[in-house]
């Protein structure tokens, strides 16, 4: 018998998002029923300017194959977290979507391929998939954005985009919740080439941190937050290697790239995505709803 559902309002600062978009995916996640156990996420970001409600709805149990965070409108009409949520808040400040809280190693991530696209945890020949060890920062995506897998970037090694949105780490002190969503300002980018694809890393802080007016810049973090650029830089480089797959690479002379030069990366990759959603640019299998 199915549970009955008390789904609790995120609010956070975002603009209402417009031109809802309807299309069908390839596969939907059939897997999940009625007589699932619905769950719901329960938390308030407080540094609203402009409010918009948005709510998660939890489906299925964590860590199994059926498990779903959905986002909804504040009627309750489903979103996608993607495509909905707004990128851009104003003054270098964007929204950041949290998918793997920090200190957690389950590989949670939004699923481009399915209606709504929710955020589920990745799998491997039918398996779930974890990181061999935690991950110590909050991780997650900007919305709106896309790293075209037919644009060569001449500035890194000519790597194509890996066909996904573009990846935050967020610095701060406080551990996120699955699916929250931070307003956050950029600091520093990575360029990671993970098996020949251009996989950006925006390193980034969260405005309520209690330390983020003390950094605006990639020098800031290592006098504020020493060490930090490279101990994420090596994280991500070394991850694989458990698994006996090669280090990651990274372009830019293996070294995290200026703030403007990562308001550079996020505005490309906006217009790529804009791009995709006009259809201007072939979408594969990737959910436009």
């Amino acid at each position: 018998m199915a549970m009955a559902a008390t789904v609790s309002s995120v609010r956070f600062s975002a603009v209402s998002a417009s031109l809802r978009r309807i299309r069908l995916p390839r596969t939907t996640p059939s897997a999940i029923s009625l007589h699932q156990r619905r769950r719901h996420l329960h938390f308030t970001s407080p540094s609203a300017v402009l409010k918009a409600d948005f709510k998660t709805e939890e489906l299925g149990q964590p860590e199994t194959l059926d498990y779903r965070v959905f986002f909804l409108d504040s009627g309750g009409k489903k979103v996608s977290p993607w495509h909905d949520v707004p990128l851009h808040l104003g003054d270098n400040v964007f929204n950041f979507i949290v998918e793997i809280p920090k200190e957690s190693s389950a590989k949670m991530e939004v699923a481009t391929d399915e209606a709504y696209t929710p955020i589920k945890q990745d799998t491997k020949k039918g398996k779930l998939r974890y990181y061999p060890y935690n991950i110590n920062w909050n991780y997650g995506l900007l919305p709106q954005t896309w790293e075209d897998p037919s644009f060569a970037n001449v500035e890194v090694e000519g790597a194509l985009g890996d066909n996904d949105p573009v990846d935050v780490v967020e610095i701060g002190d406080r551990k996120a919740k699955i699916g929250e969503i931070l307003k956050v300002k950029p600091l520093a980018a990575l360029a990671m080439i993970d098996e020949g694809e251009l996989d950006w890393k925006i390193i980034a802080i969260s405005l309520d941190d209690p330390r983020a007016s003390l950094v605006n810049d990639v020098n800031d973090v290592e006098k504020h937050f020493p060490g930090t650029l490279t101990s994420i830089r090596d994280w991500f480089r070394d991850y694989k290697i458990p698994d006996g797959k090669p280090a990651n690479q990274f372009g830019l002379g293996n070294k995290a790239a200026s703030k403007d030069y990562a308001l550079k990366v996020i505005k490309e990759t906006n217009e790529s995505w804009e791009k995709l959603m006009k259809r201007s640019v072939p979408s594969g299998e990737l959910s436009l709803a």
